[in-house]
């Protein structure tokens, strides 16, 4: 590719996924660079009618995009790291994660709620096995129902009165510009957010040296740090996007402290732990994180499929 050539982003074409790939654009537009962006309709976009974990899983939302990507007919592409399985195609790195947005997840009620005051039997929607459980384990007495579709639709359905209240992220609101009037942001220390909750992750090809140069500008180290401690435990436990399951890192005062937790499907039973390291060793926090759950009969909550150890 030539100097000058158009530097090509891709990402999927929901009005959530092309505000994040506007927000990379940007930077790289001040930098001077021409930037297109590219929408591709995914295979996750083509099936919003079907449970993810029966077709295939998260990753039929990035499967094409990688596709384009390794050909050469994209440059980069903009994820949100929650959305990316936990081993890459060979070829592809994560060249940049911008800084991280609030990483909560937030109630939408249709009237001025708080989670623990939901009357017994409300309806919550929500297609995310983490966020069902979670909310199953601190209220037994809830419904919860699936919801799949944009976060537009899936408010619009709230307001239709589908449901008392949707789990959202706190990012995908703020992005979106989106002020919801009945919003409570959950505590990130009992509903542990998803593994990348928040982070924007630009993935390129591992030997193109023109995007690395120009994304590792656009790279937040703090973000880097927790986004590595993070996938590391999502890659240890083996976790599909059917597992229960979270992790949350955060630099406080130059330390690296990450909670996690493990769920059984109907909430009754989570494992929780926490550990701390040095930022500069990410992967072996969430690592040592995932082996503690382990230790604690995470394989027989949910469904996994743990790597092999590191050596002693």
């Amino acid at each position: 590719m030539t100097a000058t050539a158009t530097f090509k982003i891709g990402t999927r074409g929901s009005p959530l996924a092309l505000v994040q790939a506007e927000a990379v654009a940007t930077p790289l537009r001040e930098q001077g660079v021409e930037v297109e962006i590219v929408p591709v309709r995914t295979e996750g976009d083509r099936r919003l009618d079907a449970r993810l974990a029966d077709v295939g899983g998260k990753g039929l939302f990035v499967r094409e995009i990688e596709q384009m990507l390794l050909a050469g007919a994209l440059d980069c592409a903009v994820h949100s790291l929650k959305d990316l399985p936990a081993n890459l195609p060979a070829g592809l790195a994560l060249a940049a994660f911008p800084e991280r947005a609030d990483p909560r997840d937030v109630l939408v009620a249709r009237e001025r709620t708080r989670f623990e005051d939901l009357r017994p039997g409300a309806v919550l929607g929500t297609s995310s096995p983490r966020r069902r459980a979670l909310a199953l384990a601190l209220r037994p007495d809830l419904v919860v129902e699936p919801i799949r579709g944009n976060v537009d639709t899936r408010l619009r359905r709230l307001e239709r009165g589908a449901f008392d209240g949707v789990l959202l992220a706190a990012a995908g609101l703020a992005r979106l510009g989106l002020t919801a009037p009945h919003a409570q942001p959950l505590d990130p220390e009992v509903f542990v957010p998803a593994v990348g909750q928040g982070v924007l992750a630009i993935e390129a090809r591992a030997d193109d040296r023109r995007a690395g140069a120009l994304l590792e500008r656009l790279d937040h180290a703090a973000t880097r740090a927790c986004a590595l401690a993070e996938r590391a435990y999502l890659r240890r436990l083996g976790a599909s996007c059917n597992s229960p399951m979270a992790a949350h890192a955060v630099i406080a005062a130059g330390t690296l402290r990450m909670t996690a937790l493990v769920a059984s499907e109907d909430g009754r039973k989570v494992l929780r732990g926490s550990a701390s390291a040095s930022p500069a060793a990410p992967e072996g926090l969430g690592r040592r994180l995932a082996e503690a759950l382990l230790e604690q009969g995470a394989a027989s909550v949910t469904a996994l499929r743990p790597e092999a150890p590191w050596p002693a």
